[in-house]
């Protein structure tokens, strides 16, 4: 079981109202231009093509934009028309490679069972296709205005813009496309297609509107390379609080660290003691530049509205000018600044196109989809048909639609085999039981499920029929194969009750990824055994986020949480005492003991009903879990999609058609 400290809800602190964040021109994005990831990519970070066959002169260029780049990682571009057979396993039952263009109309097989790229569409469109489909809206918008204005950018514009990026980050291309796919999990082609085009696209159709002024230049010169102030800062949603604030700083300068990690509402400069980035010139907020540079070092600033917030500065020292010369640096920064303008820029083109066009959606309009069967939108009289939209889902989303679909098809056979039924009832009150636990219920006491399903639709963003169709079935299905597998006996009653409400550690923690760091932070720790020192670690070193956050703040320990060397060792420990180096999955735990808490005074018969309750939902849940793993480890699956395939393990094969086979899914 891996370790995650997460404070519960009423231990966070709040968050404020926004976060103060002073920057500096000239911060190279990984991506040429955010908005064409935002317009043409969504907000997936996922693959599409450009209108190929359906499309004429400015959309030809979009199909074949990015097939040269896209070769030298060994992919090839396609075009959304060509068809060719399923590809067929190998005589020793691995998936064939195959080339990018082709379309498999068997897109995988569970236990011989196929799964064709017909059911993948369904879903992937049942997924993604609203998403996608407003895109790929903005992909024709483009393009026709390109083939309106007479605008062509060909391959060799693509490859140089390719090759300029990469230079940028002193990357030959092939690294900075490699980088691009691992870091960002952007392809070779979905980079070409979907930043680079419509990134040289936009800056031709801008035209004018992207021109950099001299007055421009000098500020962003003056912002990367002239002087600057190092400072520390806190920030408040309160006036009062923070003229209170202000008054003990300047009283004691040298406790500003401490005041700013106790009050601070800006958290990451509060969990580094109120350290700020250099505050530059033309940068951020200009009251807060004005304060900061007429300040002398040490001195503590009057309270500053800016932002939304209150803050106070604590200058630490002048950062004085870099010697650069202005003329050879000026190419970068007008670049910069394109870069910069091109977000707006795009929005304002965007927005003009919109206006102009008469998009109709048929995808979300019944009586529009029966007047035009097989069209998801029209974009100016030109159609988007629903096998291309469905295509465009597969190109961004197949895969991880069809690890879905095979994982169902796996629940789907253990249902068939154990002859167990999924009604429509069972799912009704699959959704009740899941709202009286998910929000609170109505005044009669009976499940909210409008409120629920409104709630659970809105956090994951999907509709209810995909919650249905993701969530609630399989839930039903598994824990109906699960029925009499649990038991629950009196020895797991007396340890819930000891874990609910017995006493808890209170302890700092600091979690390391590998021994030989553990090992090191922990000669520190004893070297320096303060909290104050700890706190300074955790937030250093700890590769936990809550914990390095909070510097080392965790929940308490309570006993039979399921990490029981973590638990024995954290209730050995005094106040003020460290652990030895815990190891817990695959991390290792620092701990540093802050006090115990009081067990919690009810009676045992009071709460034995809720706890048998709670534990018996807890150990179905983890018995299907497991069951589960066991069915994925027996099944013969071939992922002609992904060209990979897995057969049963020996330990599978003995035990594959045991009765106590009987699946669940995690949620």
């Amino acid at each position: 079981m891996s370790l995650c400290f997460t404070p519960s809800t009423d231990d966070r602190p709040s968050r404020p109202r926004r976060r103060i964040v002073l920057t500096v021109l000239g911060g190279l994005t990984i991506v040429a231009a955010c908005v064409a990831v935002r317009y043409f990519r969504g907000n997936e970070p996922a693959s599409a093509q450009w209108p190929g066959a359906e499309t004429q002169s400015a959309d030809r260029q979009l199909a074949s934009a990015g097939g040269h780049q896209a070769g030298r990682s060994g992919r090839t571009a396609s075009s959304s028309s060509h068809r060719t057979q399923a590809k067929q396993p190998s005589p020793n039952g691995e998936a064939r490679a195959s080339s990018d263009s082709e379309k498999l109309d068997i897109v995988a097989e569970v236990n011989h069972e196929r799964i064709t790229r017909d059911e993948l569409a369904e879903q992937a469109l049942l997924h993604y296709g609203e998403s996608v489909l407003e895109s790929l809206v903005n992909k024709y918008l483009i393009a026709q205005a390109c083939r309106k204005q007479g605008i062509e950018i060909g391959q060799k514009d693509v490859d140089a813009e390719i090759e300029r990026m990469a230079t940028r980050f002193n990357l030959p291309v092939d690294q900075w496309l490699k980088l691009l796919e691992s870091e960002r999990g952007i392809k070779p082609t979905e980079y070409a297609r979907d930043i680079i085009w419509p990134t040289l696209a936009l800056r031709k159709l801008a035209g004018p509107r992207l021109k950099v002024e001299p007055g421009e230049l000098r500020k962003a010169f003056e912002t990367k390379y002239g002087e600057a102030v190092q400072a520390r800062l806190i920030a408040v949603s309160d006036r009062q609080q923070a003229e209170k604030l202000r008054q003990q700083a300047a009283a004691a300068p040298e406790e500003f660290g401490k005041l700013a990690k106790n009050h601070s509402e800006d958290l990451p400069s509060a969990a580094a003691m109120g350290r700020i980035q250099p505050i530059r010139r033309h940068g951020s907020f200009e009251q807060i530049e004005q304060v900061a540079f007429e300040m002398q070092p040490g001195n503590i600033s009057p309270v500053i509205h800016a932002g939304g917030q209150f803050l106070i500065l604590k200058k630490e020292a002048d950062i004085p000018a870099r010697r650069v010369d202005f003329q050879r640096v000026a190419p970068q920064l007008e670049e910069l600044i394109r870069d910069g303008k091109l977000r707006k820029v795009a929005a304002d083109v965007f927005s003009e196109l919109q206006q102009d066009a008469q998009v109709v959606n048929v995808l979300n309009n019944p009586e529009q989809r029966q007047q035009m069967p097989g069209v998801a939108a029209t974009i100016n009289g030109q159609k988007i048909s629903v096998e291309r939209l469905a295509e465009e889902c597969i190109d961004r989303h197949g895969e991880e639609v069809l690890e879905g679909l095979i994982n169902r098809r796996l629940i789907e056979q253990a249902c068939a085999r154990l002859n167990v039924k999924v009604t429509g009832q069972d799912i009704q009150q699959e959704i009740a039981r899941a709202a009286m636990l998910g929000v609170p219920p109505k005044e009669d006491g009976s499940p909210d499920v409008e409120a629920w399903l409104k709630q659970v639709t809105e956090e994951q963003g999907v509709s209810r029929e995909v919650y249905v169709h993701d969530s609630v079935w399989p839930s039903v299905a598994l824990r109906k194969l699960s029925q009499g597998t649990v038991k629950v006996n009196e020895e797991d009653l007396k340890k819930g009750y000891e874990s609910n409400y017995g006493p808890r550690v209170r302890c700092a923690a600091i979690v390391l990824g590998d021994y030989r760091r553990a090992q090191e932070v922990w000669e520190m720790a004893r070297a320096n055994n303060s909290r104050e020192y700890f706190g300074d670690l955790a937030e250093q070193y700890s590769v936990e986020p809550g914990s390095r956050a909070l510097r080392g703040e965790v929940p308490p320990i309570r006993r039979h949480s399921g990490r029981p060397l973590l638990e024995k060792e954290a209730f050995n420990l005094k106040p003020g005492e460290l652990s030895g180096i815990v190891q817990v999955g695959q991390r290792f735990v620092i701990l540093r003991c802050e006090g115990h808490t009081e067990p919690i005074e009810v009676d045992f018969d009071e709460v034995r009903d809720a706890i048998h309750h709670d534990l018996a939902e807890k150990k179905q849940r983890l018995a299907m879990a497991k069951n589960f793993e066991r069915l994925q480890d027996s099944a013969h699956v071939i992922n002609y999609l992904a060209g990979t395939s897995r057969t049963p393990t020996k330990k599978a094969q003995s035990t594959a058609h045991t009765p106590n086979l009987k699946p669940v899914p995690t949620r």
